[in-house]
């Protein structure tokens, strides 16, 4: 027989009841304060639109030196019978332990069988097999700091939305960015653009955190990649993350029938040495009026 949308999300609540006993303290369990309410209305109205899917953040200590690992986990709405979504990050751990952890990480759930609930055992699996990555991490920047420096490489997303108005959303953005050391901006109103740079996995980390559980209507629209020997940062074109928010076109009383001026929008990526971008994003040539 069929498993529904609806016997699923009643397990992940079970799951989620079951992770808040076992991390009972504050920062040890996240997730978005109406993610739960929002599948409990769903369960009692099940004609209704589906709920965002869940998402939410486990914060680990591995090990003796109680060294920070966070578990990240996303479930589509017929989780357990698809696999979630996870992702194991830490400060203390370089890119290539990161992705080979992650790796075997996945490919352990994989293994696991199908329809059963696999959170917990992902966090069990996380603080069993971590250790090693975050030893072969020290050892590594120990000789690393020995050798001599190696490239470096800039990471630059250019993103587009129809709109970005909310203030929870913009909060998300923002609160990313700082957490990844990313730069850029965002231009809030009608369209929408984001663009963040700073290093790959951290940009990468940004766009998946920001497009889930349930925006539609965004796009990454064009991705720089800059080499050097040195410093990324000498490479950055902006030197913190902006809030842009333009002069408007439209009426100030219809929330979502207000348009950025794209003419002011044009002399900032100008004066940025990014012109050129204006054309991916909009499809037209950018032209700055003559005043």
């Amino acid at each position: 027989m069929a498993v529904t949308v609806k016997e699923c999300l009643e397990l992940q609540l079970l799951e989620v009841e079951m992770l808040l006993s076992m991390f009972p303290k504050r920062g040890e369990f996240s997730l978005d304060e109406d993610a739960v309410p929002s599948i409990q209305r769903y369960l009692r109205n099940a004609d209704g639109a589906l709920p965002p899917q869940l998402e939410y953040r486990i914060a680990l200590d591995v090990g003796e030196v109680k060294a920070k690992v966070e578990l990240q986990v996303l479930l589509p709405h017929m989780y357990p019978q698809i696999a979630p979504q996870l992702f194991a990050r830490s400060d203390a751990l370089h890119r290539q332990q990161q992705l080979q952890l992650n790796t075997r990480l996945t490919s352990h759930i994989s293994s696991l069988d199908s329809g059963d609930l696999c959170v917990c055992e992902a966090v069990q699996w996380v603080k069993d097999n971590c250790l090693p990555f975050l030893e072969n991490s020290k050892t590594s920047s120990e000789c690393a700091s020995k050798e001599v420096r190696v490239k470096e490489m800039l990471h630059r997303m250019w993103i587009y939305s129809h709109h970005i108005y909310r203030q929870e959303l913009r909060k998300k953005i923002f609160d990313c960015a700082k957490k990844l050391n990313l730069t850029g901006f965002c231009l809030t109103g009608k369209p929408g653009v984001i663009c963040v740079e700073g290093l790959r996995e951290n940009c990468e980390e940004f766009w998946r955190d920001i497009r889930y559980p349930n925006w539609k209507h965004i796009s990454c629209k064009h991705v720089e990649n800059t080499e050097t020997e040195g410093s990324i940062d000498n490479l950055r074109l902006f030197h913190g993350f902006e809030d842009l928010q333009f002069q408007a076109h439209g009426d100030y009383g219809l929330r979502n029938d207000y348009h950025m001026d794209l003419g002011q929008f044009l002399e900032f990526l100008k004066q940025h040495q990014s012109g050129h971008i204006f054309q991916i994003l909009f499809g037209v040539e950018g032209k700055l009026s003559d005043n």
